[in-house]
């Protein structure tokens, strides 16, 4: 499954218990179609000690969200909002020719959502 969102992007839930909540994608899963969000979906785990967790004990970590649950954020309308997709030029490096680039762009304000 191919997803629009991906990783060091910054999402905000729209449903779920976890909704209104924002924060920077860490994990995408194509397969799952699911993503996790920092410090969203957090869960308590009560674990054994083991090799990796020497001490044991109650650990809090976040568990992935289905994608659908949640909406890129804008950062010139600073919320969730859907996108698209456009095709811009790109500045080409000597002589060859420049190259069509695609970039998210916010459906409200037309504003790129990509970093590059």
């Amino acid at each position: 499954m191919k997803l629009s969102i991906r990783k060091t992007d910054m999402v905000e839930v729209i449903a779920g218990r976890e909704k209104g909540k924002s924060g920077k994608v860490l994990r995408v899963d194509t397969k799952t179609g699911r993503i996790t969000v920092e410090r969203v979906n957090m869960v308590k785990r009560h674990t054994k000690p083991s090799q990796k967790a020497p001490q044991g004990g109650v650990i809090e970590k976040e568990l992935p969200l289905h994608y659908s649950n949640v909406l890129l954020m804008c950062p010139k309308c600073n919320r969730g909002v859907r996108h698209g997709i456009k095709f811009v030029k790109q500045a080409a490096k000597g002589k060859s020719p420049a190259k069509e680039a695609r970039v998210r762009v916010c459906k409200k304000c037309e504003q790129t959502l990509d970093k590059e």
